[in-house]
């Protein structure tokens, strides 16, 4: 293929088109930054050194300045509500609102950020009722997430279930873990008014949004277990293994109680020992020993306990071989070193959430400092103390 010389002619020509391009949008934005008030950069300069009171001073210096610019009101209206001052932020989204002259997208920009100035202040009627009608717009996805937002707070968890399928829709990422939690919040909801088969529906609801559920296997297994059905409970229960069986740990002490129901002990021992061994578990392995303690004698008991301390030396392993020595003794100096051991492992155990690292003593499905779902294991962590 022959190269066509003249093509070089040519060169030069686009050049200079590019060139006289962009003189023009230089040009441009040198005339529109030029009616900008001096003030609007001193707050930009504020906002890039994380000084957000001096920009909202400057900002406001540059509005009394230019009452017009669109910009400067969304940019003070984002300030306001950054720093906690609502009630300034809600007045000037509403005064764009009331302007006749305002353009259809830009009334619709007002309308979401006054949505959300009512949400931060905690307005939630209001703020509810506008995400609804943005739902039909552009902002739809910001809009269902903020009404998941609400509804999880409400503890309306009909509506968090459909505005969580809406969003799953719109935006094609899972919130099959969500919806099933919130159908295991409705169902809570409904045992304590005594709706036990609407309960139960709604845990099925859980298991089949989400089959790793682990919370609609212990719950159903409580429900179960209150209304007398100990098979039922313990089938529950024990699916737990095939969902995640870290999670035994929840339910342990529940399933042997329910296997004395049953009168079928020996089974339940031979169970909980098998999982133990399989995924060492701690907290079950304590209700193994107590089971074994009880049912068995303080020999049976001790060397369970010596053949864990053996393998694992640690202070609970030491605790329960104190516990298995003194057992059926006297109070005396063991029973004070087992006591004080104790005492050490109640204060240092806690649950830590994976995404924050919020620690609670008590074991949350929903994290009361992110709001995260599923966060805290069930195994406890022990601090070094």
């Amino acid at each position: 293929m022959d190269f066509e010389y003249w093509w070089l002619l040519t060169l030069p020509f686009f050049f200079g088109l590019g060139w006289i391009a962009a003189r023009i949008d230089i040009g441009q934005l040198l005339t529109e930054t030029s009616t900008l008030p001096a003030s609007y950069f001193r707050g930009l300069n504020f906002l890039i050194s994380e000084q957000p009171d001096k920009a909202i001073e400057a900002f406001t210096e540059a509005l009394r300045a230019d009452s017009n610019t669109l910009e400067l009101h969304f940019a003070l209206g984002s300030l306001f509500r950054r720093t906690g001052e609502m009630d300034r932020a809600i007045r000037l989204h509403q005064g764009l609102l009331d302007r006749e002259n305002l353009g259809e997208p830009q009334k619709l920009m007002a309308l979401a950020e006054l949505a959300q100035d009512y949400l931060k202040a905690g307005l939630f009627d209001r703020a509810e009722e506008i995400f609804i009608k943005l739902t039909e717009t552009r902002y739809a996805n910001s809009a269902l997430r903020a009404l998941l937002e609400i509804y999880v707070r409400e503890k309306e968890w009909s509506q968090a279930i459909s505005a969580a399928q809406r969003l799953e829709a719109l935006t094609g990422k899972p919130l099959r873990m969500e919806v099933a939690q919130f159908h295991c919040e409705l169902a809570q909801q409904q045992i304590l008014l005594g709706q036990i088969d609407q309960a139960r529906v709604n845990l099925a609801e859980a298991l089949e949004t989400n089959r790793d559920c682990v919370r609609a296997n212990v719950m159903l297994g409580d429900l179960e277990a209150a209304c007398g059905d100990h098979a039922k409970a313990l089938a529950a229960w024990r699916a737990i293994e095939l969902q995640i069986p870290d999670y035994i740990e929840l339910v342990a002490e529940r399933m042997m109680m329910s296997w004395r129901s049953l009168g079928k002990t020996e089974g339940g021992l031979s169970w909980l020992q098998d999982v133990v061994r399989k995924y060492q578990l701690g907290e079950t392995a304590q209700v193994l020993f107590e089971a074994t303690l009880d049912l068995k004698g303080p020999e049976a008991a001790y060397r369970m306990a010596h053949e864990e301390a053996e393998q694992s030396p640690t202070l609970t392993a030491l605790d329960r071989l104190l516990q298995a020595k003194v057992s059926g003794m006297p109070d005396g100096d063991l029973r004070l070193v087992m006591g004080a051991i104790r005492e050490n492992l109640e204060k240092t155990a806690f649950h830590r959430c994976t995404t924050c690292g919020y620690t609670a003593r008590q074991f949350h499905w929903h994290c009361p400092s992110c709001s995260e779902w599923e966060t805290f294991p069930p195994r406890f962590e022990r601090a070094v103390s």
